[in-house]
C-alpha cells in the first residue's frame, strides 16, 4: 500500500487510523492495538478516534506516553 506522505513533516496535525497504518506499515488490527494498549496516544472526537502527529512522532523516537 502507498503512501501518500513522505517525511515525518508531511503528516497532517491529525490522523485517522487509516492514515497511520501505512505511515506504520502496519495493519488495521495492530494500530487499533497500539492505541487500546496506550502506545500511541488518541483522541475520541464524538465516535472517531484521532491520533495527533506529535503522538506518531513520539512513539516513532521511543518517547513514553
Amino acid at each position: 500500500m502507498a503512501t501518500k506522505f513522505r517525511s515525518l513533516d508531511d503528516l497532517p496535525l491529525v490522523l485517522r487510523v487509516e492514515d497511520l497504518m501505512p505511515v506504520l506499515d502496519i495493519g488495521r488490527n495492530t494500530a487499533y492495538e497500539l492505541i487500546r494498549s496506550g502506545q500511541i496516544r488518541s483522541v475520541r472526537v464524538g465516535r472517531k478516534l484521532r491520533i495527533p502527529k506529535q503522538a506518531v512522532e513520539d512513539f516513532l523516537a521511543g518517547k513514553p506516553k
